[in-house]
């Protein structure tokens, strides 16, 4: 997870390119949070993905392939 910091610096240059725009150096840093947010972000949501089961209102496992090909590879590994 990002620190509050890093959060709170995305905040502020995000602010601040409203009002009244960044420096080269400024932008450089708010793409670099950015991406850096967003790897956690896309790494978060994938680790729920690849957890999760879906049923339909019948009680059948109606869960991808896809996510139960993954979640099977899980599986194996920890045996």
């Amino acid at each position: 997870m990002l620190s509050k910091e890093k959060i709170s610096r995305i905040n502020q240059l995000a602010k601040k390119a409203k009002e009244s725009g960044l420096t080269n150096e400024e932008a450089k840093e708010q793409t670099k949070l950015r991406a850096e947010y967003l790897k956690q972000f896309r790494s978060s949501m994938r680790q729920t993905i690849e957890n999760v089961r879906v049923y339909d209102t019948e009680g059948q496992d109606v869960t991808p392939e896809k996510v139960k090909r993954i979640q099977a590879g899980k599986n194996n590994k920890l045996h």
